[in-house]
């Protein structure tokens, strides 16, 4: 059973550094989720097929692991997609289509909420308690949307 609480225990322990467990990616924001998500208790599936499932095993993983846009299609399936920002709890997770093209660019994981905003953590441009609009960004647009994900 997935706990938010741990996933996001695990995000505020590794926001700016990497595990040496797990592989490091130069765009590492969906990879470093999916280690937030694993430390949660989220159930590995799929393995070994790469396009399927989400998973890690013996110096392989699945696109979702690492890609934003696989992680956003995995998610779909795996978790209770919301409308609102406001609906998400610690642990969540936000994909974010800066270009507001349908294709996925980034991922972060939900670690703090005040007043029922959401704060994420994140990697690539390591990220700690940032408001989860992403507005200070140099990728955000006026076209970005989002994509909340609930999955406790």
């Amino acid at each position: 059973m997935y706990n938010g609480a741990l996933a996001a225990e695990y995000a505020e322990e590794w926001w700016n550094r990497r595990n040496s467990a797990f592989p490091s990616f130069p765009v590492d924001c969906t990879n470093f989720v999916s280690q937030c998500l694993l430390a949660g208790g989220l159930t590995m599936r799929g393995y070994p097929d790469r396009y399927r499932g989400w998973w890690i095993q013996g110096g392989q993983w699945s696109l979702s692991w690492a890609v934003a846009h696989s992680m956003r299609w995995f998610l779909e399936e795996a978790a209770e997609r919301v409308s609102e920002a406001s609906m998400l709890i610690i642990g969540d997770v936000i994909c974010y289509d800066f270009a507001g093209d349908g294709r996925v660019d980034h991922t972060a994981i939900v670690t703090y909420i005040d007043q029922g905003v959401p704060y994420v953590n994140a990697h690539t441009n390591d990220s700690r308690r940032r408001l989860w609009t992403y507005s200070d960004s140099a990728a955000y647009s006026p076209s970005i949307r989002y994509y909340f994900f609930h999955l406790s």
